[in-house]
């Protein structure tokens, strides 16, 4: 039979070590999130911000060739009077489950306008510090939230 020799020890993690470190990795994990979803909804505000920029060079453009604002997106080129925007930056479809903004033209006259990018469902749940985001036709940049650095 086989019999253990004196100097041979057994080695391994205790169950105490292996609460501490599932301990420490919780700790850790707690203070993470929290930063880590605020820079997602961030992020997500990034796509809308740019998209108004977009559709306000569109405006500015036209302005210039007819000498007064649309009233309407479409003859600005777009498909609808209200864009979706997805994660990307992209315009996206008003079913599809990655939009975060939807952005349509609400106060127009011919020589301004307003644009307004709306977060729309997890957007909207997560970013009420900003709320909607506007533009207008002077680069006035607000939101109706109670937040600052909203652009």
């Amino acid at each position: 039979m086989y019999k253990m020799s004196q100097n041979c020890k057994q080695s391994g993690f205790t169950l105490m070590e292996l609460m501490i470190v599932v301990a420490i990795i919780a700790i850790i994990a707690a203070i993470s999130y929290p930063s880590y979803s605020q820079f997602v909804v961030r992020a997500k505000r990034t796509s809308g911000t740019s998209m108004l920029m977009q559709v306000a060079d569109r405006q500015q453009q036209f302005f210039m060739d007819n000498k007064r604002y649309s009233a309407t997106l479409t003859s600005l080129g777009y498909a609808s009077d209200s864009i979706m925007v997805g994660n990307d930056g992209q315009i996206v479809s008003s079913t599809d489950e990655d939009r975060v903004y939807g952005l349509g033209l609400t106060s127009t006259t011919a020589t301004s306008f307003t644009l307004t990018a709306t977060p729309q469902l997890k957007q909207a749940e997560n970013d009420t510090l900003c709320g909607k985001l506007t533009l207008t036709d002077a680069g006035a940049k607000g939101h109706s939230g109670s937040g600052e650095k909203c652009w």
